[in-house]
């Protein structure tokens, strides 16, 4: 607040509280009703191994479909299996996506069982990431004339195979 002496009698100037306050609360409203809310992208449901297994683990009472992925010491891929079947090494994650749907079924709703279905992925250390990744979208879903179908939502992880011991 400032005083000004003009002449004999004080000036005082007062600041303009009332528009101030009502820009606020337009900027507020507008930024409120244009904000736009997306999912994050490859948001999947991914356990990773614990440090040692618990006994009360009760996740431990469904038994996964297990995926073994084996690689040579370059990380390349060498092999996939699904519960003991070797996946064709022309096209292996094709062949898994096949034997997934075939297994889990390709439904989706109510009672159709995609909640309680979890596989684990079982990887060589040294296996490069982009064949998990791959194994990821072989198992998770599929698109279908434009539409996601979701296959498996839980996937985890088994402790990696061959890592070095400190």
């Amino acid at each position: 607040m400032r005083v000004r002496n003009v002449g004999r009698h004080k000036e005082e100037l007062r600041l303009m509280m009332t528009p101030m306050i009502d820009i606020v609360f337009l900027l507020l409203v507008f930024f409120i009703m244009t904000f736009k809310i997306v999912a994050p992208e490859g948001d999947f449901n991914i356990r990773m191994p614990a440090a040692a297994p618990s006994q009360s683990d009760m996740s431990d009472l469904f038994l996964p479909l297990r995926v073994r992925m084996d690689s040579d010491d370059a990380g390349r891929l060498t092999g996939v299996w699904l519960a003991e079947a070797r996946m064709n090494d022309a096209a292996p994650f094709q062949e898994l996506r096949e034997r997934i749907v075939l297994i889990a079924g390709d439904d989706a709703g109510p009672g159709s069982g995609a909640d309680d279905r979890e596989i684990e992925l079982d990887c060589d250390y040294n296996l490069r990431f982009e064949y998990v990744i791959d194994a990821i979208t072989a198992v998770s879903g599929k698109v279908q004339q434009g539409e996601i179908i979701k296959l498996i939502d839980k996937i985890k992880f088994a402790p990696p195979r061959g890592a070095p011991q400190p």
